[in-house]
């Protein structure tokens, strides 16, 4: 099996870990009336537990930088492009690592929506499907 490296910048690391923990935070801003801590909590060991290539850029002990917004509509702004850009990126370079993208925010997402143990309500579905629209799934 064969594996393709991927060349990734300092700064495309940064966009993909800002991409990835910032729909995490979404999540958790959509989840502000409930128990955002929790969405939160589940999205992240969700992202933590990524394997491959996309794991070990979303493991990296560097700051993230671009998560600090006063409103869930500001972290959007900076979050959702970031997410079309990361996966355009990885289109680029290697199809399979922005499927493992993909994937991998996805199941954050999910992990952070069912935080209560049950349906995510209407707020929470409506960020999932940004979420999700912005990744092109």
């Amino acid at each position: 099996m064969s594996v393709t490296l991927l060349a990734l910048t300092d700064q495309d690391k940064n966009t993909l870990r800002a991409a990835a923990y910032g729909a995490v935070s979404l999540m958790a801003a959509a989840d502000v009336a409930g128990q955002p801590h929790k969405a939160a909590t589940h999205g992240c060991v969700a992202l933590a537990s990524a394997t491959g290539q996309v794991g070990h850029v979303l493991a990296e002990k560097t700051r993230i930088t671009g998560l600090h917004h006063a409103s869930a509509a500001a972290l959007a702004d900076h979050v959702l492009p970031a997410l079309a850009a990361t996966m355009n990126l990885l289109r680029e370079q290697d199809p399979a690592a922005a499927a493992a993208f993909r994937h991998t925010v996805m199941t954050a997402v999910e992990a952070a929506a069912r935080a209560h143990r049950g349906e995510p309500g209407p707020v929470l579905a409506a960020m999932a499907r940004k979420i999700s629209d912005a990744l092109g799934a």
